[in-house]
């Protein structure tokens, strides 16, 4: 199928890079389904198109997801692509997040995620092809940033159901693909992105020091271009066997590998502890 063919469902349009990618998309031709909270910023974000679906949906909401998932069938009968982006940073140690805090991250980042999955796959199953993208971060495989453990968690979660799913998903055709990038130059630092503990702990200096870098000297600096990693997404949807786990930019591939090492330090330095836990079998002369 042309790349111009397909017809994609995109969810946290509106911004970042949802955005870059629904404009790319359009721009080469391509229907798009394109959810946000607001509908009014989607539809200024994008301005009018014929090939254009915008869609406001709540993504904690199964019933809003299916609706939206409904919307594009009536308009163009399929549906090839989905891209779960949708999501937002979350910056506090684990001690000063509040429970509530630490749940509503995990009802947008992974439950919104399943919502979209489980609405779209009796759709791409039954067409037996399709392609998921699921936006993790390379904070979904290399856990060591301070102030950042339920994001993380959410991230890695994303990983998980991810590797999964693909398994589940190949026998009907459809691929899946969990992109980990590293950082880009959204508007994902900001205050409407990233959001901080109500109550902050002054004992934890590493994570004001990390909170402070990525809100003043982080944000607006990042070394990522986001119309290039969309390019990278558009084209690996191309491929007739596209990546299962995609890092996005240098600094992604750099921490993956930092991450890979210390794993495989702790397996090389343990291993005939760790290994040391088989039954003994009694032999009978």
């Amino acid at each position: 199928m042309k790349a111009q063919d397909k017809v994609w469902y995109i969810t946290g349009a509106s911004k970042g890079l949802g955005l870059s990618l629904v404009k790319q998309l359009l721009a080469a031709g391509n229907r798009v389904a394109a959810t946000s909270r607001s509908l009014e910023d989607l539809k200024s974000a994008v301005g009018e198109h014929e090939n254009f679906l915008p869609l406001a949906v709540d993504l904690t909401s199964e019933k809003s997801v299916q609706a939206s998932v409904d919307s594009v069938i009536s308009a163009w009968s399929r549906l090839d692509v989905v891209v779960n982006n949708a999501g937002y940073g979350l910056l506090g140690s684990l001690e000063e997040l509040s429970d509530k805090e630490s749940r509503d991250n995990f009802e947008v980042n992974v439950f919104g995620t399943l919502n979209v999955i489980r609405s779209v796959m009796p759709i791409l199953r039954r067409q037996r092809f399709g392609h998921i993208f699921n936006i993790s971060s390379i904070g979904g495989f290399f856990g060591g940033f301070p102030g950042f453990g339920i994001y993380c968690a959410t991230k890695f979660a994303v990983v998980g159901l991810s590797e999964s799913l693909a398994a589940e998903a190949k026998a009907f055709g459809v691929n899946v693909t969990v992109v980990q990038p590293g950082y880009f130059r959204t508007n994902f630092l900001t205050s409407g992105s990233l959001a901080v503990p109500a109550n902050e702990i002054a004992a934890y200096a590493d994570v004001r020091e990390s909170q402070k870098a990525h809100q003043n000297g982080i944000d607006g600096n990042q070394p990522g271009d986001p119309e290039k990693a969309a390019a990278v997404m558009i084209e690996m949807a191309q491929q007739e066997a596209p990546a299962l786990h995609l890092f996005l930019g240098r600094d992604a591939y750099d921490m993956a590998d930092k991450k890979i090492l210390l794993v495989q330090n702790d397996m090389d330095k343990w291993e005939s502890l760790a290994t040391s836990t088989a039954f003994e079998e009694t032999v009978n002369n």
